[in-house]
């Protein structure tokens, strides 16, 4: 072409949870089964949608204003609603004003980092969510910038690291959290972010704070949001979804909740940008919207919340249980979401390593694969070809440490159990190859 119409931060817009499907396919079209471990849809994992929450969404289709287009911002009522919610907690106060809906938090990120000036960097946790890195990264044209969650202190944000990037980078506009923390389950108390906030203040930054496993949450402090920390100088805001907490990842529906916006005239005017952005596609999808007031008032919904929080801390229980004490490994116990991290030690995997894999066909595939892959990919591909499991490699998640992700998703606990047996006699047959 005459003019090059690639985008100067493609290379960078990277989703290894989708990307290793299409690896897994081809494995599995050879005859291998699969257990997809590599993406949070509890849908898909056999997670029962209760009876009373379906019944909200089927009165909501009869419903004719279901089927119209909303306010741009999204639906003012329900706007309202979670307003209230927010100041209901004592902390930050907001309006109705300051939530915007966008159709699911994929769309959110898009628009957040897509109009944000290109030399204004975010600083995010290492290791990554690829959703919010690969788009940093392809906002700016750069690898995305981070800092150190330590695995040694619950993967705990390093506040020293973080403070000395803000410092001695003064193209960094802000501070990204997220928590609870995907990939590694980690939920942080208030002391952590207030800390954080204070750094912020400091700098004169922005703070986000990814809430999307906001109350998938089994921590003994439970969650703490940013509204309740973030007070009323610093500028920001939080993303919310519905997907996994209802869940109803399909609805495509999450929101911003946008805090002291009114305290810079910078930052009110790059909210402004975001909801102008919002208006050229008239708006986010009704339907969940809708529903979102409905649930979440209903008698059962804390109950529903409970429960599952409960399934989530016996299974990270179990989890860890069954990979704790292996040689070269180390496990955290997740506190919230539904992954767990397996990291392995420095220098304890060697490129000479393998599994036994029973189909030929599959095994000269792989080697097809594994040529230029890194450490612990190599074991994520030998894993997919060997046992059918699918996972997720810890340095695709913008990380220099070897491991990889998994869930807690599986709802059939034999299934579970033999999911964790496997990766446990894998990863030791594995490091003694």
């Amino acid at each position: 072409m005459r003019r090059n119409i690639v985008h100067s931060g493609a290379d960078a817009l990277i989703y290894e949870i989708r990307q290793i499907v299409a690896i897994a396919k081809k494995i599995e079209a050879m005859g291998v089964t699969i257990t997809w471990e590599n993406i949070g849809d509890p849908i898909q994992k056999g997670e029962s949608i209760p009876d009373w929450m379906k019944e909200i969404v089927s009165g909501l289709v009869s419903e004719n204003k279901s089927w119209a287009y909303t306010a741009t911002q999204g639906d003012e009522q329900t706007r309202k609603f979670l307003a209230n919610k927010v100041n209901e907690r004592g902390g930050s106060q907001i309006t109705h004003e300051d939530i915007l809906f966008f159709n699911g938090l994929g769309d959110a990120v898009a628009k957040i980092f897509g109009f944000m000036r290109r030399e204004a960097r975010i600083l995010g946790p290492s290791p990554a969510y690829s959703t919010l890195s690969s788009a940093e990264a392809a906002h700016s044209g750069y690898e995305h910038l981070t800092y150190e969650l330590n695995p040694n202190n619950d993967w705990m944000p390093d506040l020293e690291d973080i403070e000395n990037k803000v410092k001695y980078n003064d193209s960094i506009a802000g501070i990204l959290l997220i928590n609870p923390d995907n990939p590694t389950g980690a939920v942080y108390p208030k002391e952590i972010m207030r800390e954080i906030v204070k750094i912020c203040e400091k700098y004169d930054i922005i703070l986000i704070c990814d809430e999307t496993y906001a109350h998938v949450n089994y921590s003994e402090w439970g969650s703490i949001h940013l509204s309740e920390v973030i007070g009323d100088k610093v500028c920001g805001f939080a993303l919310r979804s519905i997907s996994k907490e209802f869940p109803w990842p399909g609805a495509r529906c999450g929101w911003l909740e946008i805090f002291n916006r009114k305290n810079d005239p910078i930052f009110d005017r790059y909210i402004k940008s975001l909801l102008d952005a919002k208006m050229l596609e008239v708006c986010s999808t009704t339907l969940p919207q809708l529903s979102i007031p409905r649930v979440y008032s209903h008698p059962k919904f804390l109950d529903h919340l409970k429960f599952r929080n409960e399934k989530f801390k016996k299974r990270a229980e179990k989890a860890t249980s069954l990979l704790s004490g292996i040689p070269g490994v180390k496990v955290i116990q997740p506190k919230g979401a539904f992954y767990l991290t397996v990291l392995f030690d420095d220098g304890v995997l060697g490129s000479q390593m393998t599994l036994p894999i029973s189909n030929p066909e599959v095994s000269e595939f792989i080697q097809t694969q594994i040529k230029t892959a890194a450490l612990d990919r190599r074991f994520v591909l030998y894993l997919l070809a060997s046992a059918g499991i699918c996972v997720v490699p810890l340095s695709s998640f913008c990380c220099n440490r070897n491991g990889f992700r998994v869930t807690l998703l599986e709802e059939d606990d034999a299934k579970f159990e033999w999911i964790y047996n496997t990766l446990k006699s894998s990863i030791q047959s594995y490091l003694a190859s």
